[in-house]
């Protein structure tokens, strides 16, 4: 597995990443934790140490699956977990004394001693981001936290709390089909030295290929209430994927695998989620994939946007 800079430190990780928070109840249908230790052992076993969770995948369960993962592997791990959000993403909390209170709870449920990158998961419009980042801050003092992130942040939130305290890494969606963050949002990572955290790479599972009828979607499945997986915009978008799929059988690889290598050739560490051991072989080898300009142009050409937003309202 190829390694990195995890942003300005000298702390080395993956290139890329595993995101967890399918394998908890309430995401993508049904769970087998069993299923899911083994995945993230087998990702340890390829190279990748990056292991994205947060406190509200599952109300907790997410974190709690992650530390029994980790047993007798702590030192192997790149421990990435979030906090914000209250229990059923009820609320947002960006108070230092809501930050205090999460991130002992976040080490309980997981059972470490220190979390190496935390992140706030979505910036708190009522307290101002240097509030929020000078506590995140006391957290590495403490010796809670190694690092710090933000997710889904602009530009101009990023700069005051970089201001405050180093941020590591920035998380937000990017993919083919998630491409607002190229205009501002990268060039100013870049600018600082963050780490580009892609989540959702392969849009929630869209880019595989795999997805060809909304009927297959079981009911407590989250993506029925997306924009981009309902009516005619999930056709379209089927047809989009096929379109790639002549682009991917020209490289010899998978959608799925063209679409995660596309990111890194932007500058992003993605972290593609998955529950099984398959898919997360398969990922990895997008890390080997090498995409010359002509390509990038051909890509951008056919997928320059998803028909659809990524959330509701969006």
């Amino acid at each position: 597995m190829k390694t990195q800079k995890l942003g300005n430190s000298e702390r080395i990780v993956s290139s890329m990443g595993l995101g967890m928070m399918g394998m908890s109840p309430g995401i993508y249908g049904a769970i087998n934790e069993e299923e899911s230790i083994m995945t993230v052992h087998r990702a340890l076993d390829l190279g990748v140490t990056l292991l994205d969770t947060a406190d509200t995948y599952g109300n907790g369960h997410n974190e709690q699956l992650l530390g029994k993962a980790l047993k007798g592997r702590r030192e192997q791990a790149i421990v990435a977990t979030k906090f914000t959000f209250g229990p059923n993403w009820e609320f947002i909390g960006g108070h230092p004394d809501y930050v205090k209170k999460a991130i002992d709870e976040s080490l309980r449920r997981l059972d470490l001693e220190y979390i190496d990158l935390y992140y706030q998961h979505r910036v708190d419009p009522n307290v101002p981001i240097e509030e929020t980042v000078g506590a995140m801050a006391d957290l590495v003092q403490a010796g809670k936290v190694r690092y710090l992130g933000l997710s889904e942040a602009d530009a101009a939130t990023i700069r005051r709390a970089h201001a405050v305290h180093p941020i590591s890494a920035l998380q937000t969606e990017y993919s083919l089909w998630s491409r607002d963050v190229e205009e501002e949002i990268l060039p100013t990572a870049s600018e600082l030295g963050i780490t580009f955290v892609a989540y959702s790479p392969l849009s929630r599972g869209f880019i595989t290929g795999e997805l060809r009828n909304y009927e297959d979607f079981k009911a407590d499945d989250m993506r029925r209430i997306l924009p981009r997986f309902q009516g005619e915009n999930f056709q379209k978008n089927v047809d989009l994927v096929d379109k790639l799929g002549e682009i991917a059988k020209e490289k010899q690889c998978t959608v799925a695998q063209l679409a995660i290598a596309w990111t890194m050739a932007k500058g992003a560490l993605p972290i593609p989620g998955t529950k099984r051991v398959n898919y997360l072989e398969e990922n990895v080898e997008a890390v080997d994939i090498q995409l010359t300009s002509n390509d990038l142009e051909r890509m951008d050409a056919v997928s320059p946007h998803a028909f659809g937003g990524r959330y509701p309202g969006m």
